[in-house]
């Protein structure tokens, strides 16, 4: 049962946000009492931070499947922002921005495993990308696979890009883009350019 309120619960905070949605909200979906989740966490809290926790790790699994396919570094970027898309919903709710304000301690201990994630799927990527010539050699990986990362929170910034004037998923694909022309070789441009004509993403 406990598997089952966190699986639920992580659709409904998603789809709703973390602050919008109650305990009562998820019992009802379940078709259980408040009391058999209070069971099982004795806290909203809790609840959320056991939610977070199988977000992570729900990436973290999805990441690494399309990471053993070993695709051409360029376009491995779009398949996980793809992934990414499809898995955390909430454009309307921006449930990061949620989380950020209303849990900051949960929030906080997210981001520092996200950026250990990213640090180094992002530098696998980079480097990768070097060996096969499709990025720049000069590139301090360390340095670019931070900010990437800093990048990916910065568009999640509602202060910054207002939700009335950007798409969460059109953020990822412009900054995406912005990051891979940066790092790029020639021969990794050539991939890209026919990436986003292909996928009509340009």
């Amino acid at each position: 049962m406990r598997e089952q309120i966190i699986e639920v619960a992580v659709e409904m905070f998603l789809n709703y946000g973390f602050k919008s949605v109650t305990m009562d909200d998820i019992a009802d979906k379940l078709g259980i009492s408040k009391k058999t989740i209070y069971a099982h966490f004795s806290t909203k809290t809790k609840l959320i931070d056991a939610s977070g926790n199988h977000i992570l790790q729900m990436v973290t699994e999805g990441i690494n499947e399309i990471r053993q396919q070993n695709l051409n570094p360029v376009i491995e970027n779009f398949e996980i922002k793809r992934f990414v898309n499809q898995n955390l919903k909430g454009e309307k709710t921006s449930p990061h921005f949620q989380l950020k304000k209303y849990y900051p301690k949960i929030f906080s201990k997210l981001i520092s495993n996200q950026f250990d994630l990213l640090q180094d799927c992002v530098g696998q990527n980079i480097q990768r990308g070097i060996d096969s010539g499709f990025y720049r050699d000069q590139i301090d990986v360390t340095f670019i696979s931070r900010l990437h990362f800093v990048g990916m929170m910065g568009i999640k910034d509602k202060d910054i890009f207002p939700a009335e004037e950007f798409s969460e998923s059109h953020l990822m694909q412009e900054f995406l883009e912005y990051h891979l022309r940066a790092i790029c070789t020639p021969k990794g441009i050539e991939i890209l350019e026919a990436y986003l004509e292909d996928n009509h993403e340009k």
